[in-house]
């Protein structure tokens, strides 16, 4: 009788330089339990240096290997056509002196934008106006507004980005990380098409 495998490559993995993949790092697997664990164990490929950071597998080859073995097994696949792995080399030490230097600078950067942001909008007058407004005197530095104003703004920025320092205030991703994830999924996209070397072939003339 005819067994039936369902399979369903992943988005991406991660592996270390020189490790070897199989089919069970590259896709879940639905079968009989002793057909699954072999099928899980056949290796695709195995990373080398040559390879950079990158390597895109397509569901193809995964299937053709399977093919290789188990000649009778119908295969089904649902989800995704490749897998994007990703090399993980060993990370460099992070220096302080650069992690405070680029603090600094964003630090000063966001600083500098709020102030021309409140200096082309003349932030201050409209605060002396709604002062004059509500109380009838005229003042330089109506700080009865300034303060609660310039504390709102602060807090404004926690609730937006949705982070207390490490700390997420609820689940809802900020907008900084759902641009981060929509970024992530161009970046994943572009790399599957200019990647992979079953998706693109370069016929020769004739």
């Amino acid at each position: 009788m005819e067994e039936t495998l369902y399979l369903r490559m992943r988005h991406k993995i991660n592996v270390k330089p020189n490790h070897t993949v199989t089919i069970g790092d590259l896709a879940q697997i639905i079968s009989n339990d002793s057909l699954k664990k072999e099928v899980q164990e056949k290796i695709v490929y195995h990373i080398n240096m040559s390879d950079r950071n990158i390597v895109v597998i397509d569901v193809m080859t995964v299937i053709e290997k399977i093919y290789s073995f188990f000649p009778d097994v119908d295969i089904q696949v649902t989800g995704a056509s490749q897998t994007i792995v990703e090399i993980e080399y060993k990370k460099r030490n992070f220096s302080p002196v650069f992690f405070i230097g680029v603090w600094l600078l964003l630090f000063v950067g966001a600083a500098l934008a709020i102030m021309n942001f409140h200096e082309d909008v003349s932030m201050r007058e409209v605060h002396q106006r709604i002062y004059y407004i509500i109380t009838g005197e005229a003042v330089e530095k109506p700080l009865l507004l300034q303060i609660p104003y310039s504390l709102g703004l602060g807090l404004g920025m926690v609730l937006f980005f949705n982070h207390l320092f490490r700390k997420r205030i609820n689940e809802e991703p900020s907008p900084l990380e759902v641009e981060m994830f929509n970024y992530q999924q161009d970046l994943d996209r572009y790399v599957m098409m200019n990647e992979n070397k079953e998706s693109t072939k370069k016929l020769d003339d004739h």
